[in-house]
């Protein structure tokens, strides 16, 4: 028993970060005295693991991090160290710690995955690659595009494994103590991507600890105002409200004990974010706000729950209306509490929360609780149990139905946020359902099966026929009428469901009755764009031909395909040339010269394209092909071909100002390129293409030994230099140098970007 209560005691010291989880890295300038506190709370949950793997991995990282520091000046290394203290606080498994040590080695040093696979172990690499990944996507809330993009990857690293987004979220929880070292606009943008994206995806994953603090700091940094204004109102009352909360803390524990029943009672203040919230929902002033505060009761058994609800509503008066059942039915995220409120001695309202040790754990860490070591002969390996997570599940269906980025990020913006507030129903059978606030029975049918929305016609709650807006309370029994003659869903449903579930599925409904006529329209644009190209759509619509256009674009089927060019998902044209230029490919013609200017120019017979150094050019076969050295295209640019007088075809950008700007009777020699399939392969392999950027930055002592440390470190050839300052201190440095793709390029350029003084970094447009 002694033993147990000591477990007892450390889930309830462990109750908040401020009791032990918040690093104040001046306190720990050296490294190695960081680390052992990392062992010692990696001891605290898990005191026979051999620590072993953990200690190579800091030793690892610290190497790799030499010479390195944050924007605060201090060592590199405490950040991961703080990462993985921060996933020892969440009691996770060895490999996950070892991961958060190792999180930035492959993004900011030379050590590559492959590396830390053979030094650890494939899984290891696996955690760090996909943080690293994350790591990569950029955040820009006026872009639906890229940020709807950057949604679906992380819910994809989610589904991979789950343990990717709890280093983010540690990484992101880091970075968020630290933030006062950035600059006020990049404050802002960490705090409201912060604010939107990762806090909510804490409290779906049911980590009440991290998302409580990431509200607190992203409310620091957006409402630094109203942030310190509460944080003053809050202290000026504190004693008055601590002797208070003791008071009601030995009262409720006196009845407690009187009524046999074994538990820890303690006070919990609530967070400045939830304080905040709820002045701002309800227009009130800290005055006017006296729930300031809840008691927590953790009992052992679930009838010890019930058991303590019934001492405190015989204590004190319920206020009705109040009282959640989370017990017997859970949130989403696997939250279960019994909360009540109820008035105190002085008249004023004050919350309980009712739960088990169990709950309480899940409570503070949600799904981080459900990763367990299991003891084998080959050491450690961790079990998930995600499956739990049904919501996950759903966003992975999404990703695979829809494919506008404006739609999904629309509907997993607003599963997210209405996660908070939710209602419970029941089934005629008495299953329970738990739906976002203001659902209707719509909602509640789809939650069911798409066959019951897309056939309902009306629907009975508490055995009363009800209309389709109906608001679902708490506690209605929901019966839904279908028919076999309905028509389907409204698009008015679209305006009336709340769930994103019920939304998708009605989408989807109408993208599949629109299917065939979207099919036999994608047939009709294709026919027309063959016969304007003097293409025979016969000889090109071939299961081989029609392949390397699902392939390109993702399609399970031709009809697929077809249905998205109906809809104009994707242009008839570029699908005629790629399949014509593979035709063409099997069936080649040898031409001369003349042939091939006399062909662009309007004259002579069809010829037939050939790739030249990864490039396809339309109508030219076996000519010259070279890249041009004023905008330097690379795979992954948009090109366009220009028939030079006597040197075959150069290579542009689409936005090389060279060709923007070509006279009139020039811009006949303009012809179509794209780089042929495999060209950004190609480069992955150990191709080369020239390119060039521009650098501009305040100039300094070391700038340009920092700027070529990462061409060093990311093992990238640099052909030539040149480097200027002007009379107003501003250095540019241009950097010819060879590169293997766009991605590439594109995460270097990221990563220039963040060199101390940079201002901006361009590529040349000729």
């Amino acid at each position: 028993m002694a033993e147990n209560k000591s477990e007892k005691e450390k889930l309830l010291d462990s109750t908040a970060f401020e009791s032990h989880g918040v690093i104040a890295t001046e306190d720990f300038v050296d490294p190695d005295e960081l680390y052992k506190e990392l062992i010692a709370r990696v001891r605290k949950y898990h005191p026979n693991t051999d620590i072993s793997m953990i200690e190579k991995g800091y030793l690892i990282a610290r190497n790799a991090h030499e010479g390195q520091c944050r924007k605060s000046g201090e060592p590199y290394i405490i950040h991961p160290l703080c990462v993985a203290i921060i996933l020892a606080d969440l009691e996770l498994d060895k490999e996950t710690i070892v991961a958060g040590l190792l999180h930035d080695v492959v993004e900011d040093t030379i050590c590559t995955k492959e590396e830390i696979a053979q030094e650890f172990s494939e899984e290891v690499a696996e955690l760090v690659d996909g943080v690293t990944k994350l790591g990569q996507l950029n955040y820009d809330a006026d872009k639906v595009e890229i940020q709807a993009e950057n949604l679906r990857k992380m819910f994809l690293a989610m589904a991979k494994d789950i343990r990717v987004i709890l280093i983010k979220l540690a990484d992101r929880l880091h970075n968020m103590r630290t933030l006062k070292y950035m600059i006020p606009e990049k404050q802002k943008e960490k705090a409201r991507e912060t604010m939107e994206i990762y806090a909510p995806l804490a409290q779906r994953l049911g980590i009440s600890r991290v998302k409580i603090e990431l509200d607190d700091l992203s409310l620091k940094y957006l409402e630094p105002d109203a942030y310190y204004d509460l944080v003053e109102k809050i202290a000026l009352r504190k004693s008055q409200r601590t002797e208070y909360i003791n008071s009601l803390v030995e009262d409720v524990r006196k009845h407690i004990d009187a009524a046999e029943i074994q538990a820890e009672v303690y006070g919990r203040a609530k967070h400045f974010f939830s304080i905040y919230k709820k002045m701002v929902n309800q227009h009130k002033t800290i005055d006017q706000i006296y729930d300031l505060f809840a008691v927590r009761i953790i009992v052992d058994s679930i009838k010890d729950c019930y058991a303590a609800l019934g001492v405190i509503h015989e204590m004190y008066t319920p206020i009705p209306g109040r009282f959640k059942d989370y017990i017997a039915m859970p949130k989403p995220n696997m939250y279960q509490s019994l909360h009540t409120t109820v008035i105190g001695p002085n008249g004023a309202p004050f919350e309980i929360q009712i739960r088990t040790y169990e709950m309480h754990r899940t409570s503070e860490y949600g799904i981080a609780a459900h990763w367990k070591y299991k003891e084998s002969g080959e050491g450690s390996t961790v079990v998930g149990e995600e499956e739990k997570l049904s919501w996950l599940r759903e966003i992975l269906e999404w990703q695979q139905e829809i494919s506008d980025n404006k739609e999904f990020s629309s509907l997993l913006k607003s599963d997210l946020n209405l996660f908070s507030d939710t209602v419970f129903c029941f089934t005629p059978t008495g299953d329970v359902k738990n739906l976002p606030n203001g659902s209707t029975p719509i909602d509640f049918a789809y939650s069911i099966h798409s066959a019951v929305g897309n056939r309902m016609i009306g629907a009975k709650v508490n055995g009363k026929l009800v209309p389709i807006d109906y608001v679902i309370q708490n506690g209605d029994r929901i019966e839904i009428v279908t028919s076999q003659n309905t028509n389907g869903p409204s698009r008015d449903w679209l305006n009336i469901v709340k769930s994103s579930q019920a939304k998708n599925k009605i989408n989807q409904w109408f993208r599949t009755q629109s299917k065939d006529e979207n099919i036999a329209k994608g047939k009709e644009l294709l026919i027309n764009s063959a016969k304007q190209k003097g293409v025979d759509i016969g000889s090109i619509n071939k299961p081989k031909y029609q392949e390397l256009i699902k392939n390109k674009y993702g399609f399970h089927s031709w009809e697929d395909t077809l249905a998205a060019v109906g809809q104009g998902a994707i242009k008839e044209g570029a699908v005629i040339n790629r399949m014509f230029t593979a035709w063409q490919k099997d069936h080649p013609v040898k031409m001369t010269d003349e042939e091939v200017l006399a062909e662009h120019t309007g004259s002579g017979e069809k010829i037939r394209p050939k790739s030249k150094n990864g490039i396809t050019v339309s109508g030219l076969y076996d000519v010259s092909v070279r890249f041009s050295k004023c905008c330097n295209p690379v795979p992954g640019d948009e090109i366009v071909g220009f028939v030079t007088r006597g040197r075959g075809v150069s290579i542009h950008r689409t936005d090389c100002i060279n060709m923007i700007n070509l006279p009139d009777f020039e811009k006949e020699r303009l012809i179509e390129a794209e780089w042929a399939t495999g060209a950004e392969e190609e480069g992955r392999k150990g191709g080369v293409y020239l390119t060039e950027i521009n650098i501009y930055g305040n100039n300094r002592t070391g700038l340009l030994v920092d700027i070529t440390r990462i061409f060093t470190e990311r093992e990238i050839d640099i052909d030539s230099i040149h480097s200027k300052t002007s009379k107003q201190g501003v250095a540019t440095i241009t950097i010819k140098f060879g590169t293997q793709s766009k991605e590439q390029l594109r995460a270097l350029v990221e990563k220039i970007k963040q060199v101390e003084s940079i201002i901006d970094v361009e590529r040349p447009r000729g």
